[in-house]
Order: C-alpha cells, then structure tokens, then sequence
C-alpha cells in the first residue's frame, strides 16, 4: 500500500538563497503539483514574508525561469530568485565608460608629458 502511495508522489526541494546562506527544504507532493503548490508545502513564504513570487521574486526550475503554475516532476529544484539590486546591463555599460574614460585619460596625460617635454 506504502508503494502506491509513494507512486502517487514526487519529492521535490524548495531553494531561497539568501546573502549568506540557502534555504532547502524538501517537500513530498502529489502527482500535478505546480511551482505554486511547492512554494506554500515549504513554508518558506511563511518564514520569509519578503519572498513575493507573483510579484518582485522570479522562479525557477534548476536555473531556469518558469511559472507558478509549471507543473513539476520528481525530484525538481525549485528555486527562487532574489530581485537583483543593480540593472546588469546598467553595470557593464558603466563599467565600459569608466573603461574608456581612463584609456582616454591615459592618453591625454601622454600628450601632456610630450607638451611639457618640447615646452622644456
């Protein structure tokens, strides 16, 4: 009887990395089970209010973003991601600028040093 039941279940692990550590919780769920129904069996929304799923925090399956309503297989990770505090493409185009900004830099001083070296 033990068998069927489990047959009729899959496990599956609820992830929420935090800044310094992760939370894993594992879950058994029926057959069907959705993201959704993974995230309210870990108790992680209730430990972690901040976490909004439908709103601010994406979801994932193994690094890949999905719905809530995704439905799940044995032995899935379903993870959820913090909002990101800084744009990625904000950074590198910063990061770009400043780049160039000092090669600019660089290459002014040069010319300078020259100036100053035919003044003397």
């Amino acid at each position: 009887m033990s068998d069927n039941t489990e047959a009729d279940t899959i496990n599956v692990e609820v992830s929420y990395a935090l800044p310094h550590r992760a939370e894993v919780v594992s879950v058994m769920l029926p057959h069907g089970a959705t993201v959704q129904d993974a995230l309210k069996a870990s108790g992680l929304l209730e430990r972690y209010p901040e976490i909004e799923p439908d709103g601010r925090n994406k979801v994932g399956i193994y690094a890949k973003l999905t719905k809530l309503n995704a439905e799940l297989r044995d032995r899935d990770r379903v993870e959820i991601y913090r909002p990101l505090i800084a744009d990625p493409k904000a950074v590198r185009k910063k990061r770009a600028e400043e780049g160039k900004a000092m090669k600019k830099g660089g290459g002014d001083g040069e010319a300078a040093s020259e100036g100053a070296a035919e003044a003397g």
